[in-house]
């Protein structure tokens, strides 16, 4: 019971910063699609690591969709775009996930979530020279996503995603 309390609270909280963070929290704006859509990713996730294949991946096509209308009505948001590419590339389609995350460094180059998840994308593609620019470019944030592309790199850990 206090795990379900503590659950809900936190996505209450995480909803609340994340109206905060936009200009409104009307969803004329598509903040209320990402809000969505963020939550959803969430949840696939935790069913992806019990081995919910399925639900996740009906959970990744719900978000993706989401995603797509926030992207419409407030294009050009690289935390959408990075979003977008997971999505995507979680239901197989590499192509267009890259496309998502290439579009999202143009905005915002330094991105560490972009950055790391196209470096995942880049070694599940074969493309390890491409994984390493991904890196290099994560070397200097100190932070927990060069740590994790790093070690996948080096064969130490296999990806989460």
């Amino acid at each position: 019971m206090k795990k379900i309390i503590y659950t809900l609270l936190i996505i209450v909280v995480l909803t609340k910063n994340s109206f905060s963070a936009g200009t409104s929290g009307d969803s004329s704006d598509g903040s209320s699609s990402y809000t969505k859509a963020y939550n959803l990713i969430n949840a696939a996730k935790k069913y992806e690591k019990k081995g919910k294949v399925e639900k996740a991946q009906k959970g990744y096509a719900k978000a993706q969709k989401l995603l797509l209308k926030s992207n419409k009505k407030k294009p050009l948001q690289a935390d959408t775009l990075n979003y977008l590419g997971f999505t995507t590339r979680k239901l197989g389609d590499y192509e267009k996930g890259e496309e998502f995350y290439l579009q999202g460094l143009q905005i915002e180059p330094n991105h560490n979530g972009i950055n790391e998840y196209l470096g995942e994308l880049y070694i599940a593609t074969n493309r390890m020279y491409l994984a390493k620019e991904r890196l290099n470019v994560l070397k200097s944030c100190d932070c927990k996503e060069y740590k994790q592309l790093k070690e996948i790199i080096e064969g130490t850990k296999k990806s989460k995603y």
